[in-house]
């Protein structure tokens, strides 16, 4: 296969051969199932490095136009996944929650969901783990980087964390947009953490905080154990209701603003700019501090505006991201960023929790970035969540009850399902768990459980393993919707 390539042009080179195969692919000329020329021939025939036939074959996975499979190459993708781009019909009830009950116990779902996820043979939709992936390459990047930490291991570490690694993620964030430095940041086991300290040191008893409705229920359940109270404001197809968050701010003067901006847990929506620009404009009206927490920040199948935190000039956003979603959950390793008078205070509520991250997990971390491995990871994520995503899409369309809605995210790992009232998602539940299917109803991530009912579900499996899973949840929902109807028939 013969890539023009033009040596004078601005244009990157590996884009350039990106472009090429995505014209070639899109106007039919390599059809799906068609395999790609190796890196080691298309190098070759290029005249160019593997490495940048290695990232043009990246780029094209993160668009969703070809896959890979281990030893075998790199394959053209069906057409129906490339061209899947269907519209939300999301459009819940703009109802405010100010729960008077307890959320369900954080620690109750997070046993049954890593128990099913190591249960053989169980398809989990509940859980927030990415796919497993890359672990060779980790392995390597592990060995080296326990050579050179070996020695400090028998030392304590800063609170804030390795300064290497700490500017490596700095020069991350100044790609997504944000201003900042190394000494901006400190190192967190896990981005929870970070959501604890903040919460925990701006929060009391008796206090108000918005979150949007629903919400990440770990979150939850650390508002609850301060004793703080929370205000759920309304998710629209657009993000929160602004309009309900202002008459909240207003009335009730709430210390904190809790919102994922990108790819929300657990609804996958993304806000745009402008509505990024009019929630900080708002927090900076009533003196309300944000805590932005973009834990999938980087998963994204297209691009996304950046952090609330880069257009914030007073000092009125805190931020966290963290590597378990685009790494691995085991490693702990997340951040926080937290600029101007809010820095020390964390700094110090850091080290009333532990001492520091835990200095190997950094090490393999850092390691990993600095070998170019996590931006490569990355885009095999990406290419293989746009996959997924249409996956699951399509499995939604031909199995589940048409009274079903659903988000259609351009990223992360969930999309949420609404179902009818009548659905009694806990029976389905029980029963998809006999088909080796594990479910989680959607009342966890509403304040108090008063939310409507809906089903959080994760993309970030197999095509072949989504359409089993959904194939039984919608057999599961139409037998319980049947049975319904003709009950209320009888009994009319």
């Amino acid at each position: 296969m013969k890539i023009p390539i033009d040596r004078q042009a601005v244009k990157p080179v590996y884009l350039q051969i990106r472009d090429r195969l995505s014209r070639l692919i899109k106007s039919g000329s390599l059809k799906t199932g068609d395999r790609l020329p190796s890196i080691r021939s298309l190098a070759k025939n290029a005249q160019v490095n593997k490495l940048t036939v290695i990232e043009a074959y990246s780029v094209l996975e993160a668009d969703g136009l070809i896959h890979a499979r281990p030893g075998s190459g790199y394959f053209v993708n069906p057409e129906s996944l490339i061209s899947v781009q269907p519209k939300s019909n999301f459009a819940p009830i703009q109802e405010v929650i100010i729960p008077q009950q307890k959320s369900i116990s954080f620690f109750d779902i997070y046993q049954l969901s890593v128990q099913a996820n190591n249960k053989p043979g169980v398809i989990d939709f509940s859980s927030g783990f990415p796919i497993s992936s890359g672990l060779k390459d980790l392995q390597r990047h592990a060995r080296r980087a326990m050579k050179q930490v070996t020695e400090t291991l028998y030392n304590y570490d800063f609170p804030q964390g390795q300064l290497i690694l700490r500017q490596q993620i700095t020069k991350m964030l100044i790609q997504l947009g944000l201003e900042v430095s190394a000494d901006d940041l400190i190192i967190t086991n896990g981005s929870k953490q970070g959501l604890s300290l903040v919460m925990n040191y701006y929060l009391q008893a008796e206090d108000w905080i918005v979150t949007e409705s629903p919400t990440y229920y770990g979150t939850l359940d650390i508002i609850e154990n301060i004793g703080a109270r929370t205000i759920g404001i309304p998710m629209q197809a657009s993000g929160m209701n602004l309009e309900l968050l202002e008459q909240y701010l207003q009335s009730h003067h709430p210390k904190l603003i809790y919102t994922v901006s990108t790819f929300q847990n657990p609804t996958g929506i993304t806000t745009t700019l402008q509505h990024r620009q009019q929630l900080l404009a708002l927090a900076e009206k009533y003196g309300c501090l944000v805590l932005e927490d973009n834990s999938y920040e980087g998963l994204n199948f297209e691009p996304v505006p950046p952090p609330i935190k880069s257009i914030d000039g007073s000092d009125s956003v805190i931020y966290t991201g963290t590597f378990s979603k685009t790494l691995m959950p085991g490693l702990r390793v997340g951040y926080l960023l937290a600029t101007g008078k809010h820095y020390r205070p964390l700094l110090e509520q850091k080290l009333f929790h532990d001492l520091h991250v835990s200095t190997v997990s950094q090490a393999i971390v850092s390691e990993y970035l600095a070998s170019g491995h996590h931006r490569r990871h990355l885009n095999h994520l990406r290419a293989s969540n746009l996959c997924s995503r249409n996956a699951m899409l399509q499995a939604l369309e031909r199995y589940f009850p048409q009274e079903a809605t659903w988000t259609i995210p351009n990223g992360g790992l969930f999309l949420w399902v609404q179902l009818p009232d009548e659905v009694s998602l806990v029976t389905i539940a029980r029963q998809a768990w006999q088909e080796n299917v594990f479910v989680c109803p959607g009342m966890p991530f509403f304040p108090g459980q008063k939310g409507y009912n809906a089903l959080r579900l994760n993309f970030s499996h197999t095509p072949e393993t989504i359409d089993q899973g959904i194939s039984i949840l919608g057999k599961l929902l139409k037998k319980h919707l049947a049975k319904t109807t003709q009950i209320d028939k009888n009994h009319y």
